[in-house]
């Protein structure tokens, strides 16, 4: 199962368990189930507002995720968390930024840290 560690300044750390597998659950929906405050808008990949730094705690397997699809890539470019190399490289290499939209990443097999 794998672990999602969710941590802000202004509110306690918590660290949650999501079904190993089931590969569906949003970040934000795990945040969601678990009460934990990450602020939202749209939930479909819009607005930014659910804007997450995603670091892996598994230093052996750090994929964090798939990549993010054009709709998230294009948004985050449009916040400035991304430029046009860095898209290309997410492409070539397929390994996911560390900022991501919590309404569009999906949670996998692995331990992670999201900061909100």
């Amino acid at each position: 199962m794998p672990l999602v560690t969710f941590s802000h300044p202004e509110h306690k750390t918590k660290t949650v368990y999501v079904p190993a597998g089931s590969h569906i659950e949003t970040v934000l929906k795990v945040a969601k189930a678990n009460k934990i405050p990450i602020n939202f808008d749209c939930q479909d990949g819009e607005c930014g507002t659910c804007l997450v730094k995603v670091t892996s705690l598994d230093k052996k397997k750090e994929r964090m995720s798939g990549p993010p699809t054009e709709k998230e890539r294009n948004l985050l470019k449009q916040l400035g968390k991304l430029t046009d190399e860095e898209i290309s490289q997410i492409l070539v290499d397929d390994i996911p930024p560390p900022w991501r939209l919590a309404c569009q990443m999906i949670v996998r097999d692995e331990d992670i840290l999201v900061e909100y």
